[in-house]
């Protein structure tokens, strides 16, 4: 019996980064309005204006 052992490896690493993936687009869903926050502020303190925090992650804008 021939075994692909190439063909398997190749299978699990595009199992792996579809895992890795996955939590990563979780992670951003999870996080995003937080990591958007955080560029606002940053960008508003660039500009010489002020922050302001919105009602949820994801809300701030400069002022």
């Amino acid at each position: 019996m021939i075994s692909n052992k190439k063909g398997q490896a190749l299978v699990e690493y595009v199992l792996i980064i579809a895992l890795v993936s996955v939590v990563i687009i979780g992670l951003v869903k999870i996080f995003g309005g937080y990591l958007k926050d955080s560029m606002t502020k940053t960008s508003c303190g660039l500009v010489g204006k002020e922050y302001v925090e919105g009602k949820s992650a994801g809300e701030g804008y400069c002022k």
